[in-house]
């Protein structure tokens, strides 16, 4: 059979590009290497909890269009992301927020005497470049927030010391300085009820779907099979690393029931010192502010990717990004035929609201 897109990955930005092309009569393949639809926002059922089987995804968006586009697919309940920081058994709300800057700081109470000791901590910084991550974060926020929120968790992050990361990883960081423990700034927020799978699901739903198969493993009769590719694995894997491997960072999940109701009271907590290796525990009924009698939880590790394990996050240096830009002119010289797409495929970090306005985006121009 002949089709008019051949969608190579299964999670959301595909699953849009999809949606629109059913809706103007256009027939989609969708494959995916994975055994199931939705990529890293996949969810499932555990105890009647629906466990995020790659990572926290709490859904944020300024955008109107956005937004109602996700809700034409599911009701979004009223979750807001208020993760807490646990540092030497210490527990601190984020983002830097009042209720952080009173807890650092035994004798600040207003937002006047916070924002003073910033700045009085910020100066060492004073009229000096800041030369990587580490003294950009002090010039931006202090010494003391930067130990301790900011250091441990970084480096687990990227496996490497903060002196050796670019500063412009963090250009900015939110500093708030009212009693607000929302993490987004931004106008709509959520989760779906009933979890992500379904949303791609409803996507998906007039899409021939093949699931278990690799598009290099047959990439030539599967490009015959379609007008038109979108492409939302490594830019760099589809070109066989014909200039060298792009960087990532991978992550891995330990998941388990606990024959408890609530392990620890919020669904994000942030492990910022050196210790543990894991970043963040997820207990991911509170997602939906579930009442089950048991518990799953998920602790994330950051992890060095080598071929073969998932990537999950671009390494946006200097030396990727002009290695990046080798690959995206091979792709402009495709003509169209060819696009690629997600954050794999643009090697880029992308929020799920920014993944639908780029596969909204690229449908319009496709279709």
């Amino acid at each position: 059979m002949k089709y008019d897109l051949l969608l190579v990955g299964a999670g959301l930005f595909n699953a849009v590009i999809a949606d629109q092309a059913a809706r103007r009569g256009r027939k989609c393949l969708v494959i995916d290497r994975r055994k199931h639809i939705a990529g890293n926002i996949y969810t499932e059922s555990v105890e009647g909890i629906q466990v995020h089987r790659y990572g926290a995804h709490i859904f944020h968006t300024d955008d109107r269009e956005v937004w109602d586009y996700v809700n034409s697919f599911a009701e979004f309940n009223r979750y807001t992301n208020s993760p807490v920081a646990s540092y030497r058994g210490r527990l601190y709300n984020l983002p830097f927020n009042m209720n952080t800057f009173t807890r650092i700081w035994d004798d600040v109470a207003t937002p006047a005497q916070a924002r003073a000791r910033i700045a009085e901590q910020a100066a060492e910084m004073a009229g000096r470049t800041p030369r990587n991550l580490e003294e950009q974060a002090i010039s931006l926020v202090g010494r003391d927030i930067y130990e301790i929120l900011i250091k441990g968790y970084t480096e687990k992050q990227w496996g490497r010391p903060c002196t050796e990361l670019p500063p412009d990883i963090i250009r900015r960081l939110p500093v708030r300085l009212t009693f607000d423990n929302n993490y987004f700034n931004d106008r709509y927020q959520g989760i779906p009820i009933g979890g992500y799978t379904a949303i791609v699901e409803k996507m998906l739903a007039k899409a021939d779907v093949e699931l278990g198969r690799d598009f290099l493993d047959d990439r030539e009769a599967l490009l015959a099979s379609a007008d038109r590719l979108v492409y939302t694995g490594t830019i760099d894997g589809y070109y066989g690393c014909r200039f060298g491997q792009l960087e990532y960072r991978s992550l891995r999940f330990e998941t388990e029931t606990l024959d408890t109701d609530n392990f620890q009271g919020n669904a994000v907590v942030n492990y910022t010192d050196s210790t543990p290796a894991y970043t963040r525990i997820i207990e991911h009924k509170h997602f939906e502010f579930g009442t089950q009698p048991k518990t799953v939880i998920t602790r994330e590790y950051p992890a060095q990717w080598k071929p073969g394990d998932e990537p999950y996050y671009s390494v946006n240096d200097a030396k990727n990004s002009a290695l990046y830009g080798k690959y995206r002119e091979l792709a402009e010289a495709e003509g169209g035929k060819v696009v690629f797409g997600g954050r794999l495929g643009m090697y880029k970090y992308m929020d799920m609201d920014d993944t639908v306005a780029a596969a909204l985006e690229l449908s319009r121009k496709l279709l």
